[in-house]
């Protein structure tokens, strides 16, 4: 092969590299690929039922790549259920929390939202490996539940400035129940979750914590039926 070939190839790199996100998707694909050497169980250890949360983990990862129109589109194509709509007045330990609603991107007074009927929070990440298995349980948990129970998934505040990756994670994963971000960790404060995902905090009628449960639902009857002892709501069995 000639010098001018390798030249020319070299030129070819260089513009593909440029192109616009590129840089971002590069960065992502790194940290992703770096987070799961990182979680890998190491020889025959057994591996974590929860993720801690690391120091940085969408460190270099940017939305920078995605224009307005794109984010738009993938929350369209998230096709995420709206946040509670309740209308306080608020009470309890959520009470003044504003936090983006992820299925159209508003600010939401958490604690009004949510007053006067039970809540489930489940504190995830796209960065947690152990999530992407347990948040469909809390998508059926949330359709289920009708108006007896308000379910939310909360993003955790590492990553949740990266709103394009939480809809495309979402839309991949298929789940459509309502979901916010904690990008200030203001959710985490109030209810005292631990810096351990997933993460599971049952929320009374009144605004009072029931009970905070840093661990892996493995079936929806299991988290069902720690609905019914925290917070006394027999959603049923799964459909």
């Amino acid at each position: 092969m000639s010098h001018s070939d390798d030249a020319k190839k070299l030129g070819t790199a260089k513009k593909v590299l440029a192109q616009p996100g590129m840089r971002a998707m590069i960065a992502f694909v790194v940290v992703v690929a770096a987070l799961v050497v990182a979680l890998w169980p190491r020889g025959g250890d057994e591996p974590s039922a929860t993720s801690p949360s690391p120091q940085a983990p969408t460190s270099g990862v940017t939305d920078a790549g995605a224009s307005a129109d794109e984010i738009a589109q993938a929350r369209t194509a998230a096709a995420l259920a709206a946040c509670p709509s309740g209308t306080g007045p608020a009470a309890g330990v959520l009470a003044g929390v504003s936090v983006p609603c992820m299925a159209d991107g508003k600010a939401i007074d958490l604690g009004a939202v949510t007053a006067g009927k039970p809540l489930v929070i489940n504190m995830w990440a796209v960065w947690c490996l152990p999530c992407r298995r347990e948040l469909p349980l809390f998508d059926e948990l949330a359709a289920a539940s009708g108006d007896r129970l308000n379910v939310l998934a909360v993003h955790a505040r590492e990553g949740a400035e990266k709103e394009f990756f939480v809809l495309k994670f979402l839309q991949e994963l298929k789940a459509h129940l309502p979901v916010v971000t904690d990008p200030r960790g203001d959710i985490a404060k109030a209810v005292a979750a631990p810096r351990v995902f997933p993460s599971t905090v049952m929320i009374r009628a009144d605004g009072t914590v029931a009970a905070v449960l840093p661990r892996v639902f493995d079936t929806y009857e299991d988290l069902t039926a720690s609905v019914r002892d925290h917070l006394g709501v027999d959603v049923g069995a799964a459909s």
